[in-house]
């Protein structure tokens, strides 16, 4: 998974998010208040990523003396672009709700709606970087063929 993928997926569900949100809040309605709880998931699933990735890590730079399964190294490499998509979509979506808060501050709820959104987009960004950190570790270079 590549960043230009994770950078796609941010820009379409933000701009679906943005649409979606104009539409309800045109009717009048806030856009709901998000929870401080999934920014704390959010970088919680990234510090698991990163805590599962960093065995492999270790074992292909050479300075873990434990045995790698293959297949648990195949699935962080799963995890960590699940985490990739789930980041970007999380940062989208938030983003999208965070571009509508943003168009009407004069709206006294809407202040305490702008901080909170823009935290959980953060924490979604690293979520993301943290699934592309994860899979950059996993890598496995190509052997030169001349031995």
């Amino acid at each position: 998974m590549r960043a230009r993928v994770a950078a796609l997926v941010v820009v379409v569900i933000g701009v679906a998010s943005w649409l979606l949100w104009m539409l309800v809040t045109g009717e009048g309605t806030l856009v709901p208040r998000p929870s401080w709880l999934a920014a704390g998931l959010l970088a919680a699933m990234a510090a698991f990523v990163i805590g599962f990735a960093w065995p492999v890590r270790s074992y292909l730079a050479g300075s873990s003396t434990r045995r790698l399964d293959p297949l648990r190294a195949a699935r962080v490499v799963v995890l960590a672009q699940a985490a990739t998509l789930t980041g970007a979509a999380a940062a989208g979506w938030y983003a999208g709700q965070l571009a509508v808060v943003a168009s009407d501050l004069s709206l006294v709820a809407n202040e305490d709606r702008l901080w909170r959104l823009a935290i959980l987009v953060g924490a979604s960004v690293v979520l993301c970087i943290a699934g592309l950190l994860a899979q950059r570790w996993c890598r496995v270079d190509p052997r030169d063929t001349d031995d």
